[in-house]
């Protein structure tokens, strides 16, 4: 039986086609235009229609494949009038692949459409206007990524030669299931696509000899070992911190979660560990610690610092990544989440907190807890600004002033960015 909800004919028929302009570019990166719509209301400019693979200042044509209560969604058909800053994508996948979604805009205005959104969002989720700093570029604008998660799911596709062997790659542009074949990947390191053409090969054979009863990801993660494909192997990233005589030398799970630009994270960890010593404060606590990646790379601004993570295999790493890289003042300890500054004797009003929480942001408990200890500076670190803005609108309430609002383009050509905001009281 088929449990598709019926098309939505209002205020378009399926696969209708029209002409607009292009205003705008949403943070998900897609193109925001108007059209006029017969007994709609005219305010705001018009019914909005997006559009990726669009960009602003651009005349396209469109088919429209979904109508939603406020907005339609619909396909690029073709660029009638096309934006200067419109460039040819380096991958032939690009448009397909979801991975994507700014490789046919310059670099220069990738940038300044990232902090033009990080502004709006200020403005839209938090009530706040406030200058966004320029983005902080990447040293590399392809070549860049250290970690590839490819996918796959067992079954083959009907072919003209019979059945074609899975796809190994990513999720397709507007798909929440189908695959894209992704034999290189022009953002990973040329390190991980040289050994993706081996790994594809050897999952290939195991598909076609049926040893996959179900879908499965993929590991390639490039550290000092090259690039590792066990998600269990210990592995070894090297961070440049600023000012320091030697690199900080991390080791941690091939499968934890790390930064993926390691070309930037010397300017990203710098940067973190000014603001969060720029109040005065002499003490220094990281909530989100992992192996220690800010507890560490901040310890020499600090009299102390203490590492607080739920996960006692990444407490574990910390200690041993102080010890190795003869770091004395930092402790690490596997925290409750439901009391995370507890037995904590540092003085709040001579303390710094960072944090940087996973995509979903900080919940509703851990910001009661953080707010009842009352620390001088928080400088809260994230990868969906988004979720972030929600949050600051707990800390203004809280009593915080925002005082820095800093992003940092780890994922160039795609929608998404770091995102580190300062505030204090």
């Amino acid at each position: 039986m088929d449990q598709r909800k019926p098309f939505n004919a209002d205020p378009f028929p399926y696969h209708h086609e029209l002409e607009l302009v292009i205003a705008t570019l949403t943070n998900h990166g897609v193109g925001l235009g108007r059209v006029p719509v017969p007994g709609a209301a005219p305010e705001g400019g018009g019914w909005v229609v997006m559009v990726p693979f669009t960009l602003p200042g651009e005349t396209v044509r469109a088919r429209v494949y979904r109508n939603h209560r406020n907005y339609s969604e619909a396909d690029l058909v073709a660029v009638v009038a096309p934006s200067p800053h419109r460039i040819a994508p380096r991958c032939g996948l690009f448009g397909r692949c979801g991975g994507c979604q700014y490789q046919h805009l310059a670099y220069p205005e990738q940038l300044h459409w990232k902090q033009r959104q990080v502004a709006e969002l200020l403005r839209h989720l938090a009530g706040v206007e406030f200058a966004v700093a320029p983005v902080v570029p990447s040293p590399r604008e392809f070549g860049y990524r250290s970690k590839l998660t490819p996918h796959f799911h067992p079954g083959g596709r009907p072919g003209p030669e019979g059945a074609a062997p899975p796809p190994i790659g990513f999720l397709r542009q507007g798909s929440r299931f189908d695959l894209v074949d992704v034999p290189q990947c022009p953002i990973a390191t040329p390190e991980i696509n040289a050994r993706l053409t081996e790994v594809r090969a050897r999952t290939q054979a195991r598909l076609a000899a049926g040893e996959f009863a179900r879908g499965a990801t993929l590991l390639l993660r490039h550290a000092q070992e090259g690039v590792v494909t066990d998600y269990d192997a210990v592995i070894t990233e090297e961070v440049i911190a600023d000012g320091a005589a030697a690199p900080l030398r991390l080791r941690f799970l091939a499968r934890d979660f790390f930064q993926n630009n390691p070309f930037i994270l010397s300017a990203f960890t710098g940067y973190v560990r000014r603001q969060a010593a720029a109040g005065g404060a002499r003490f220094l606590v990281d909530a989100y610690c992992g192996s220690g990646l800010f507890a560490l790379s901040c310890a020499p601004a600090f009299a102390r610092v203490a590492g607080v993570e739920i996960s006692e295999t990444s407490v574990r790493f910390a200690r041993e990544n102080a010890a190795a890289n003869g770091i004395a003042n930092a402790t690490f300890r596997a925290g409750d989440a439901a009391r995370i500054f507890a037995g904590l004797d540092f003085p709040p009003a001579d303390t710094a907190v960072v944090i940087d929480p996973p995509r979903k942001g900080c919940d509703e408990s851990f910001l009661q807890q953080l707010f009842a200890f009352g620390p001088r500076t928080v400088v809260y670190v994230s990868c969906d600004p988004a979720t972030q803005m929600r949050d600051l609108k707990g800390f203004l309430a809280a009593g915080y002033a925002l005082t820095a609002v800093q992003p940092f383009d780890l994922f160039p050509q795609t929608r998404h960015l770091e995102c580190v905001i300062t505030l204090g009281k």
